[in-house]
């Protein structure tokens, strides 16, 4: 660590004893870790592998990013714990008034973050979307838009170091091994998860525990994302859960997180399908799912749609098409059925419609217009989108960016039961934070 040589090898020693006195019996202190398990804790986007419990401590193996949170939220309190870094980075992350769920196309959720580890990029800053007003340091006046620590006190690889965080109706003051190093006020989110992060580096913690304030209820617009009852069934690391054989080898690969799809891809064998499946048989279920075409776009002509669903056609029968500007196609199967496929493409409708059924002239107009979109909430590509599909019954809602474009659409003969799949449409596309809630039935 960079700024670890600051602290002589003996106060390091003297200050890794500290915990001991610090973590005495108290009244109102709740432990959050009981040094056995992973019990009071969730697993929100990372393998099993990331986050195990040796020695009475939380390790992280860093890989892949993602963040382990409590399971319930808290709101005014003082929060201790003690962490150490392998000496590889010490990139160490804390998180408070978190969401349950990552943010659109990130690792990580809307929070306060609390930098434990890094002397240079600031002790406290909001993320994805969440903002604070640092406090002027009195010995450095620094007004960034995090608020810095005044003094590095982070000890060396070996050392345990305790830091002790206060949080009171959205201000925020941390104490690293013994001294006031940050101050923050007006965090705009007040009430949410604390969270550990998975940021690349191996670090250990322990000793964590909480004891709580009383205090206000805050708005509702200071109050953090809880949990639905989602699960990722996607570990960032593996194909752990999807059915991965060796047709899909030099097609799709893993990269911290992200599922891609490869641009150049070897010829495909006579009927060989390769799409990515899902394992699981689903009935009713939400499914949120993140995505971003990394195709470089460029202008080809493409079908005009009528308001109806169907390709527009010329007074001679032959298709009207138009050029756009295009980046690539794909899409999610739903129940196992490629009909039933809710679309990713470079469309002036926009994606989420469900393209096989709004085709079919011979279903009824209004199911037609029911699986073309209510408006196009496609982000430009390149940039990462967020899909919240429900499928219940033979009904599907799908709402892109925060915007419901697909309402309650029917979709005669859909199967009742079948896995979802990720569509190989050969154009480069990229998926994360693929979370699912199970709809009882």
């Amino acid at each position: 660590m960079r700024f670890g040589r600051h602290i002589s090898r003996v106060t390091a020693l003297w200050l890794s004893a500290l915990p001991a006195v610090c973590f005495a019996a108290e009244a109102g202190w709740q432990p959050l870790l009981d040094g056995e398990d992973l019990a009071g804790w969730v697993n929100v986007n990372t393998a099993p592998e990331t986050w195990q419990v040796r020695d009475g401590a939380i390790v992280c193996d860093g890989r892949p990013c993602g963040f382990l949170r409590t399971t319930r939220t808290f709101e005014d309190y003082v929060l201790e714990f003690e962490w150490r870094g392998a000496g590889n980075g010490d990139d160490v992350g804390i998180l408070v008034h978190a969401d349950a769920l990552p943010q659109v196309g990130t690792p990580y959720p809307k929070a306060v973050e609390v930098r434990a580890g890094d002397g240079d990029r600031g002790t406290i800053s909001g993320i994805g979307g969440c903002t604070i007003r640092p406090v002027a340091n009195a010995k450095t006046g620094d007004r960034r838009p995090d608020a810095p620590p005044s003094e590095a006190r982070a000890l060396p690889a070996e050392g345990w170091n305790h830091c002790r965080l206060t949080s009171r109706h959205g201000t925020l003051e941390l104490v690293a091994n013994g001294r006031v190093v940050a101050r923050a006020a007006d965090a705009t989110q007040v009430r949410g998860y604390v969270a550990l992060k998975s940021e690349g580096a191996e670090v250990h913690f322990r000793n964590v525990r909480i004891r709580e304030l009383p205090g206000a209820r805050p708005p509702a617009e200071k109050v953090a994302a809880e949990a639905e009852g989602f699960a990722s069934i996607f570990d960032g690391l593996t194909f752990r859960g999807w059915k991965h054989h060796e047709g899909l080898a030099g097609r799709w690969e893993i990269d911290d997180g992200v599922f891609r799809l490869l641009a150049d891809q070897p010829p495909r064998k006579r009927g060989q399908d390769v799409n990515l499946w899902h394992e699981e048989s689903l009935g009713d279920f939400v499914l949120i799912a993140d995505w971003r075409l990394t195709g470089t776009p460029e202008r080809r002509p493409m079908n005009d749609f009528t308001k109806d669903g169907l390709i527009k056609r010329d007074a001679k029968g032959r298709r009207v098409t138009h050029e756009i500007l295009h980046a690539g196609d794909s899409g999610l199967y739903l129940r196992g059925d490629a009909r039933a496929q809710v679309n990713i493409w470079s469309q002036p409708m926009g994606s989420g419609d469900i393209n096989s059924y709004h085709k079919d002239a011979k279903l009824p107009v209004e199911i037609r217009r029911a699986c073309v979109p209510k408006t196009n909430a496609d982000r430009p590509p390149g940039q990462w989108n967020r899909f919240r599909i429900t499928m219940q019954g033979d009904r599907v809602t799908v709402v892109l960016n925060g915007r419901t474009v697909i309402e309650h659409a029917q979709l005669p003969g859909v199967p009742e039961r079948g896995p979802i799949a990720l569509q190989n449409h050969r154009d480069p596309i990229e998926f994360r934070n693929l979370f699912l809630k199970r709809l009882p039935e």
